[in-house]
């Protein structure tokens, strides 16, 4: 079974993206934030982070980056999943170090394309 790690300051898209993945069989983690989302991938390495760009203690940048850094054993593809839907903000994530970028709210045929095109689907 697929991981996935749910990283967003908002309870509501946490459960939505939960139950959306869970209906695509991966099993899911939570984050509210950067610095907890990189605790968790310290603990156990998801296949996939579903990312939020702006959280409280550590946004979705400050994570991308620090994750790109560190020298894990492997490194799991990275959705954006944010409302800032600019190309300059798409640019950013994706030189980041992004696979893949989602537009809040998004339903569960988007992130399902999203996650194939990234290969965890």
């Amino acid at each position: 079974m697929k991981s996935c790690l749910v990283v967003d300051d908002s309870k509501v898209i946490r459960k939505v993206a939960r139950h959306i993945l869970e209906t695509l069989n991966f099993s899911v983690q939570e984050a509210g934030d950067g610095r907890e989302a990189l605790t968790r991938c310290e603990e156990h390495m998801p296949d996939v982070v579903l990312l939020d760009w702006n959280m409280p203690v550590m946004g979705g940048m400050e994570f991308l980056r620090t994750l790109r850094q560190r020298s894990f054993e492997s490194q799991p593809k990275v959705v954006f999943c944010t409302t800032e839907n600019d190309a300059a903000h798409i640019r950013a994530a994706i030189d980041a170090g992004a696979d893949e970028y989602v537009m809040k709210p998004f339903d569960r045929e988007t992130l399902e394309s999203k996650l194939q095109i990234v290969g965890v689907a």
